[in-house]
């Protein structure tokens, strides 16, 4: 059952970002707390798992892999946690638990999103002592900061944030999706393909295959706040509209918006397939995304 490959890859996951995790001490021990908390809240650990895979599938080496798979989850919660927050989407619970800002508070919530970010970069720099090919390390760091920056994550954030509540063109909603959401995942795919060693070409690939994984995984959760199960989901649905958020769904309707899942995933596998390499995982992974129900 692929649900439960699913579930052990993201286990095995689990384990090597929980290694990187700060110890919950000293003076600034509340933040920390609250740092783990959104960090152990469970999850997909859907980039993370891309990563590694990616790697794998150019047949990647060694330990590397693995601060940059901490880091990149890092960077996923603190834009989690400050999406939360009452200035955004003003939700109270995420992945079945109460928010951060609900627990520790407003301010301490932001504090925590900044300490995860900041720390995400310093654990990535762990990789530095793990791989003698200094080299890749700094391009997949690169990476790591570029995509969720102002010309990747944080740009779509802004569209987002600016636009809610209006009109929105197709065009820029396939910005804020392309780059909220995609740009992680483009990172996380292009980082383990460099790591591993992949061409330019392929890693130029594997960053359009990523864009697409990306744009299906959003408009499938465009899908599931419509007809999900709260309960299954482990957040409150119907709250895009709820937020005046203009979803796919809302723009082209159920029907395209299933058909669009369906395109981009079997483009992103046939970019996959096209790869000289293959890891049978990765691509049931990404048909998965298809049918997902949380």
């Amino acid at each position: 059952m692929i649900n439960d490959e699913i579930k052990r890859h993201a286990e095995e996951a689990e384990k090597i970002i929980y290694q990187y995790l700060p110890e919950e001490e000293g003076y600034q021990k509340t933040v920390l707390q609250a740092m783990n908390y959104s960090m152990k809240a469970g999850g997909k650990r859907l980039r993370p798992v891309l990563m590694m895979e990616t790697f794998r599938l150019f047949r990647g080496k060694g330990r590397v892999i693995e601060p940059f798979m901490a880091a990149i989850e890092m960077i996923h919660t603190y834009s989690l946690i400050h999406d939360d927050l009452p200035a955004l989407d003003n939700d109270d619970y995420r992945r079945g638990r109460k928010t951060s800002h609900v627990i520790f508070g407003e301010a301490m919530a932001i504090l925590a999103g900044d300490a995860l970010l900041n720390y995400a970069y310093e654990t990535a720099c762990k990789a530095f002592d793990l791989e003698a090919d200094n080299e890749k390390t700094v391009k997949a760091i690169r990476i790591l900061a570029k995509k969720p920056g102002i010309y990747g994550m944080i740009g779509g954030q802004t569209v987002d944030v600016e636009l809610t509540g209006k009109a929105l063109t197709g065009k820029q909603l396939a910005y804020i999706y392309e780059n909220k959401t995609g740009a992680l995942i483009e990172a996380s795919m292009m980082i383990g393909a460099i790591l591993a060693g992949a061409s330019e070409e392929e890693i130029n690939a594997v960053e359009q295959i990523g864009s697409d994984v990306g744009m299906a995984f959003q408009i499938q959760d465009d899908i599931l706040d419509v007809i999900g199960d709260s309960q299954v989901l482990g957040k409150p649905v119907l709250s895009d509209a709820e937020n005046g958020k203009q979803t796919y769904v809302a723009i082209y309707g159920m029907e395209e918006a299933g058909k669009m899942v369906e395109t981009l995933s079997d483009r992103a596998v046939s970019g996959l397939d096209r790869l000289p390499y293959d890891n049978p995982f990765l691509r049931e992974l990404l048909l998965a995304l298809i049918h997902r129900d949380r």
